[in-house]
């Protein structure tokens, strides 16, 4: 697929807003995902010292609640015995904050008391954020064949780093408690909504579903690709999961709390718990800088994916017939200076506030939910299934299998609109630490974030629908009806025998069809 994710709806251009709504996700992901990337760049800087900064409460950003040690076993009598704290009593104990909790909250992101307090910005996190910014520029800015050399080294080196933690964990008291946590799923989670809103927002990111990033890669993917990325994918997910886990369960072990206390989720897995854990562990600082240069190579990945995608986008909207030298360059340079301006909202004290609105309404759940829905309903019910199984016969030479069909038509948008529909049921105000509850004009904010991807598929509709002349059912039917360029119209002929195709090796010339090229 050589077209982005607009000029890919050129099969019914009457719903080529699902385009301009993918475009309007992915750019809201690139901006607030890469400061996932700058958090894990600083805590990759701090962590070549000899003591972890956030190990020790004798640092200038910690308070008087700081406790490095809980024991929370000696709680049994109500004291606190023999401790280098004093005699401390279970309800003292109970206000005491972890040096990890106040190296995040009052160091990194120096957080204000809500998102009506913005405060200053932090200039250490902007350096990390400008340095993140300038390698994802200079590994896309020529395009996905340079971005994929690459990547041989971003997406390999971190199973080295992801197995020495393993080893090193399953190594550690505790670890087996917490493999054991992991494999033992707990039922009762599935009657609540933000479970399955948080699993299917997993999926979508994962498989980068309905942002156009996978179309934009489509020119170097091979056929046996989309189920190599989901069975890589997948058993990578699985598999770190055992890493984290053995490391909680190890944390869990030594703070002598049950392991559902310290399995955080989000930011908070990330630069909490696991930092934590690594603080407790031998050498800390070595399996803390190896972590965290696996995070950030794994964060740049994504953010490739995402900025190729936005960019293929950009430039489908400007044809050849406006070609100028370095325009990827150019368009590269300014999606990310656009994206670093917006980013500086999210380095100051209430940066985080930010953060968790562009998070929680921009792009994931509902919006990704709504998306997918829409493309399968576009691709099985307009552009019609069995022409969309046709045009994939002729690209990979054979019928692909026929529950994909079901899965387009019934399966996938069922699923999608009834998780869609679950969570509005059950929509809960977004909240900082289950403590800080946005004001309203916050609210508004973040609706408008989602509606921004939302309402361009209504309204894209709406206006190629009165702009067009004659009937309804005409301007249906024109507005329906596919555009293909010129290679379509040269290897996909409609009289094209499909079973004649599937003798052809999937290497050759005549099989490397192009189905959503645009009009040039």
């Amino acid at each position: 697929m050589k077209a982005g994710s607009i000029n890919v709806w050129n099969i019914a251009p009457l719903f080529k807003g699902l385009g301009y709504a993918s475009m309007v996700i992915v750019f809201f992901c690139n901006t607030y995902y890469i400061m996932v990337l700058a958090w894990g760049f600083y805590y990759l800087i701090k962590s070549f010292s000899g003591t972890l900064p956030w190990s020790t409460c004798d640092n200038e950003w910690n308070t008087e609640s700081c406790i490095e040690i809980f024991r929370h076993e000696d709680c049994q009598n109500g004291t606190i015995g023999n401790s280098s704290f004093g005699n401390m009593t279970c309800e003292e104990l109970a206000n005491g904050r972890s040096p990890i909790i106040e190296f995040w909250e009052n160091k990194v992101l120096n957080i204000s008391e809500g998102l009506d307090e913005p405060g200053a910005l932090n200039w250490e996190l902007i350096l990390c954020l400008l340095a993140v910014w300038v390698m994802v520029y200079f590994c896309v800015w020529k395009g996905v064949k340079s971005t994929g050399k690459i990547v041989y080294f971003t997406a390999t080196f971190p199973y080295v780093v992801l197995i020495i933690l393993l080893v090193r964990g399953v190594t550690l008291p505790g670890a087996y408690d917490g493999i054991m946590y992991y494999l033992k799923p707990d039922w009762s989670k599935l009657g609540e909504p933000q479970v399955w809103i948080d699993a299917g927002t997993q999926i979508f990111f994962s498989y980068a579903i309905g942002l156009g990033a996978l179309t934009a890669l489509g020119t170097i993917m091979l056929k046996w690709d989309a189920f190599m990325l989901a069975l890589i994918n997948s058993g990578t997910s699985f598999f770190a999961g055992f890493v984290v886990f053995s490391i909680l369960g190890f944390m869990a072990s030594e703070q002598g709390v049950d392991i559902s206390k310290v399995a955080e989720s989000g930011p908070g897995l990330a630069f909490i718990a696991y930092p934590k854990a690594v603080s407790l562990m031998p050498v800390a600082p070595v399996w803390a800088a190896l972590f965290f240069f696996m995070l950030l190579l794994l964060g740049l990945d994504s953010q490739f994916v995402g900025v190729e995608g936005f960019v293929t986008g950009i430039l489908d909207l400007f044809p050849g017939k406006y070609y100028m030298r370095y325009r990827r360059e150019i368009a590269v340079a300014i999606c990310c200076l656009l994206c670093f301006i917006i980013d500086l909202s999210m380095v100051t004290q209430g940066g985080m506030y930010v953060f968790q609105l562009f998070d929680y309404y921009s792009a994931s759940g509902m919006t990704l939910l709504w998306q997918a829905f829409w493309e399968c309903v576009v691709v099985a019910w307009v552009y019609g299934a069995d022409k969309f199984m046709d045009d994939i016969a002729r690209m990979i030479g054979y019928q692909p299998f026929p529950w994909m069909k079901w899965c387009w038509s019934f399966i996938t948008p069922c699923v999608c609109m009834g998780i869609f529909l679950f969570h509005l049921l059950n929509y809960k105000p977004l909240t900082y630490n289950n403590v800080y509850v946005y004001p309203w004009w916050g609210e508004v904010i973040g609706w408008c974030l989602a509606l921004s991807s939302m309402l361009c598929i209504p309204v894209s509709l709406v206006y190629k629908l009165s702009g067009a002349k004659g009937s309804f059912r005409e301007r249906w039917e024109n507005l329906t009806k596919p555009v293909w360029g010129a290679h379509h119209l040269e290897y996909m002929a409609p009289d094209t025998d499909i079973k004649s195709l599937a003798s052809l090796s999937p290497g050759t010339e005549e099989n490397k069809v192009i189905i959503f090229e645009s009009v040039m």
